[in-house]
């Protein structure tokens, strides 16, 4: 039989949502014709460079600029006290304490004002007319000092007699967090037939964007109004923070814009002290003015993250059925409050705790502490991960003290389908998903029952085998507004305008997909326009695997109002009542005819000048608020396999298979490669990477040369698979890939490293999993 297939359909079926398009802007980004805010440069622009402090926790007597201002080219130095008229950096968490009082928030300056809290800590700014020159005289500034002792241990920060950061917050600690049923947990562990503990350290770890932070600050003294030109994770929000927090001036008063962003992970998403200054200048001297922070000082200034120690316990009746979950948690923040620094390791923990097990009661304990170190925010995942491990850890460890097999302990804990929607001890409601199906098919996928003959190849080659297992799940999408635009250009082509932001995801492809297949507009024909402030209404920004969510959600909505009000011009245009006009494909017809006018010919009549009707729309772009809905549950079972050299303590990844549900999936190609992406940061974190710093503050791994970074040797080959269950609280039916692939690898790994290093009778091993750390795991087994 003779299929007839339209040209429409076919495009549909190339361009349409579950495609693998390749990303529309790779060529561009991998021919160098990216534009990176370093890459701009405005007419008559001056430079900036930061003077930051060497040491970790001082007193800030003096600055001396004088030198350094009668050096060439030398047009300014600021200091804290050119910028008194400024705001600070809020903490914009609305958490208490567990005695119900307001947390500690002490905001942050644009520069160090009394004292100084870590290695980088700015204390000035030198404007100069090249780079060269204010970096010289920037040399030339000398801070006066008075050092203080110094703490960068969280759980030491929180001692009695510990050096204290702030006046009024005793023993460092800005928020002592309580969340769960206390009491229940205490009865369940004292009834229960066994309970497995763990101390567990989520490695302090340096984001290492691709991009060092850059921005641009130009003033208009015309229209009082700043342009500031920065990679950030969403235009819309830092304008308002800027305008708000900063400046404070009317939100019409700053423009931000973002081009192309090479890469984020959650530390570009707020301000940073450096714009105060930066801002100023350009006011001050009328001038724009570019600052680009170089490697070194990004190890510094960019927020790190991660930074816990957590020790944790589960208790279980006598067939291994999970009774209440327990932690404790010491959580640095560093020397100053991020917009969202505490989050991860308090209400993103407790969202993500119970992972898929039915777990009754939870109780999670956090103090979140400062310490004379860069200030901690949100990274990759930002709570997701961690809890993912914890919990992932303390099943197998329950299930080698209980003599359970590893799977069967998870299998008896499991949600099962049946009893979705499922209301949580966290106060989510999971409201879809099969996690007894993403799991048995993972065990498969992954030939979980053939590991012992690989192990078997594998000591015959004198190496270590270990098989581990990660089942987890997270929370994403964050109720909030996305701005929904479509706007019809005179060229023919048909933009996108929405408030997420793409630092690296690929946003251009899927929303084009989904606005292709929702319209029938030419997939070629589609733009996309993220980072102006000025051309957004609202915006939410990129952040909590949320963009396919909220701005695919908004462009349904978007595309939805545009056919209606196009419908009712076609009517017009094709001289008939709206109620006999039909759509398919991008196509308006008349019933029962073969007169048609599509979405884009409606478009060239209006740029051209059509003349309607007053009671008619008068055009078909749209510009509106979607409310996104409630939050999405990803989730999924990654089995990990590595061979380790029992004489060096090396640990090779040698096998890698994973099975993921994130519901409707718009683009494959893209969403495995997220999965890819986040799964090598998961094996940077648990093999390689960590920060350190001496007793003193100074970190001892302030560059590439100190911290290590994953390579494409360090990762094998994955396997990917899929078992899709649409989410029902968005239009989109997706749930959130982003950050997914650090969730899985994080236990997945470590398990099998433990795994591997059974024979030596060792049960627990910390991240990062160096050869040094593995070494002296076996050698401390052996030696009894």
């Amino acid at each position: 039989m003779n299929v007839q297939v339209t040209e429409d359909e076919l495009a549909t079926m190339k361009f349409g949502i579950g495609q693998p398009v390749p990303r529309g802007e790779d060529p561009t980004l991998l021919t160098g014709r990216g534009q990176y805010t370093d890459d701009i440069n405005v007419d008559g622009q001056l430079y900036g460079y930061v003077v930051r402090s060497p040491i970790a926790h001082g007193t800030l007597k003096g600055i001396d600029t004088s030198e350094a201002e009668g050096m060439p080219g030398v047009i300014a130095i600021y200091t804290a006290k050119d910028l008194e008229a400024y705001g600070s950096i809020p903490c914009v968490v609305p958490f208490k304490n567990r005695d119900g009082s307001d947390m500690a928030k002490p905001g942050r300056p644009g520069l160090a004002v009394d004292k100084v809290r870590f290695v980088g800590d700015p204390v000035a700014f030198v404007v100069a007319e090249t780079l060269d020159q204010a970096r010289d005289a920037a040399e030339a500034v000398i801070p006066d000092i008075e050092t203080l002792p110094a703490v960068t241990n969280p759980t030491e920060a929180a001692k009695d007699g510990a050096p204290q950061l702030y006046d009024g917050i005793a023993n460092n600690v800005c928020l002592d967090f309580h969340y769960g049923d206390a009491d229940a947990a205490t009865k369940a562990f004292a009834e229960a037939a066994h309970v497995t503990r763990l101390d567990l350290i989520n490695n302090r770890v340096v984001v290492a964007s691709m991009e060092p932070r850059s921005a641009i600050a130009e003033y208009d003294p015309a229209t009082e109004k700043f342009t500031f030109t920065a990679g950030s994770q969403g235009a819309f929000g830092l304008r308002n923070a800027l305008a708000n927090a900063v400046l404070k001036v009317p939100t019409d008063k700053v423009r931000v814009v973002t081009k192309n962003v090479g890469g984020s992970f959650g530390m570009k998403g707020g301000p940073y002290p450096e714009y105060f200054p930066l801002l100023h200048a350009a006011r001050a001297l009328g001038k724009p003015v570019k600052w680009t922070d170089d490697r070194s000082g990004a190890f510094l200034s960019d927020h790190h993250g991660r930074g816990h120690e957590v020790s944790a316990e589960m208790a279980f009746d006598k067939d291994g059925h999970i009774l209440a979950l327990r932690t404790h948690c010491h959580a640095d923040v560093g020397s100053y409050l991020t917009p969202v620094g505490p989050q991860p390791a308090t209400l993103n923990a407790v969202k993500n705790l119970i992972s898929v097990y039915k777990t009754p009661v939870i109780d999670l304990n956090t103090k979140c502490v400062f310490t004379n170190t860069s200030p901690i925010g949100p990274y990759r995942g930002a709570g997701r991960p961690e809890a993912n491990y914890y919990v992932e850890r303390l099943l197998d460890n329950a299930a080698r003290e209980m003599g359970i097999d590893r799977l069967d302990i998870r299998r008896r804990n499991q949600i099962t389908a049946d009893q979705i929607p499922y209301k949580a001890p966290s106060g989510m409601t999971y409201d879809s998903g099969d996690f007894p199906a993403v799991f048995e098919k993972a065990v498969t996928f992954s030939d979980w029952h053939g590991f012992e003959a690989r192990k078997a190849e594998s000591t015959a080659r004198g190496k270590l085998r270990g098989l581990g297992m990660s089942d987890y799940l997270e929370v994403t999408g964050p109720p909030g507004k996305e701005m929904g635009g479509i706007r019809f250009e005179k060229d023919g082509t048909v933009t996108i305008i929405t408030g997420t932001l793409d630092y690296g995801q690929g946003h251009w492809t899927p929303f084009a997909q989904i606005l292709h297949q929702r319209t029938g507009i030419p997939f070629d024909r589609i733009r996309l326009l993220q980072g102006d402030s000025d051309q957004l209404i609202t915006g939410g920004g990129t952040g909590g695997s949320k963009s396919m969510m909220s701005s695919g959600g908004a462009i349904i909505e978007a595309g939805q109002e545009m056919l209606d009000k196009a419908k009712q011009i076609a009517a017009h245009i094709l001289e008939a009542a709206a109620a006999d006009i039909e759509f398919a494909d991008g196509r308006f017809a008349i019933a029962g005819t073969d007169r048609t006018i599509t979405v884009l010919e409606i478009a060239d009549k209006l740029n051209q000048g059509l003349s309607l009707p007053p009671e008619l729309p008068q055009s078909i772009d749209v510009s509106l608020a979607h409310e996104t809905g409630p939050s999405a549950f990803p989730n999924g079972c990654h089995v990990c396999e590595v061979e380790i050299d029992p004489d060096t303590g090396v640990v090779e990844v040698v096998r890698y298979s994973m099975v993921n549900d994130f519901g409707i999936v718009v683009n494959p190609m893209l969403v495995e490669g997220q999965a890819h992406g986040g799964i090598v940061q998961g094996l940077g974190q648990a093999l390689m990477e960590t920060t350190v710093y001496d007793e003193s503050g100074q970190p001892l791994t302030g560059s590439f040369m100190d911290y290590a970074m994953p390579r494409a040797d360090n990762a094998p080959m994955f396997r990917y698979d899929s078992h899709p269950v649409p989410c029902t609280t968005n239009l989109v039916g997706a749930k959130g890939c982003g950050e997914a692939g650090c969730a899985g690898a994080l236990p997945s790994v470590m398990n099998a490293i433990v795994d591997a290093l059974a024979e030596y009778g060792v049960t627990h091993i910390d991240m990062p999993a160096t050869p040094q750390t593995v070494w002296k795991a076996m050698e401390a087994a052996k030696a009894g």
